[in-house]
């Protein structure tokens, strides 16, 4: 399920925080599902335990995980609707970035196609 790349710049615990996300948003884990404990992440990744207490530190920090002593960690009831409301906010830099494609000529038409391009490539991922 997880996977890091040592060779990356990203650091590795923000690897693992960005994976969570994406197992979120794509309906892999939902509100209540358990996430592998620190010893079996460290263990299955060859990582550093403190590591992986680093990126559920901070998944926890931003409300997508909570932990139940002796038992573990799990996706909270509202991490998805989190996660939506962030990336909604990230609209607004969308539209500077279209603003410039779009002074610098390139035409709708062809966002457009992408726009449908990456829509298939997500819902033909979320078949599987």
């Amino acid at each position: 399920m997880y996977q890091v790349d040592v060779m990356s710049r990203v650091p590795v615990y923000e690897q693992i925080v960005e994976q969570t996300k994406k197992f979120i948003l794509s309906g892999i884990l939902t509100a209540g599902d358990q996430i592998p404990t620190v010893r079996q992440l460290s263990a299955s990744l060859s990582l550093n335990p403190n590591t992986v207490q680093k990126a559920f530190k901070e998944l926890d920090r931003q409300g997508l995980i909570y932990s139940a002593p002796g038992k573990g960690c799990f996706i909270t009831a509202n991490a998805r609707g989190i996660l939506q409301q962030q990336k909604r906010g990230e609209l607004a830099a969308l539209e500077e970035q279209l603003r410039q494609l779009s002074m610098s000529g390139i035409k709708k038409e062809e966002l457009y196609a992408l726009i449908d391009q990456v829509y298939e490539k997500e819902k033909g991922e979320k078949k599987v």
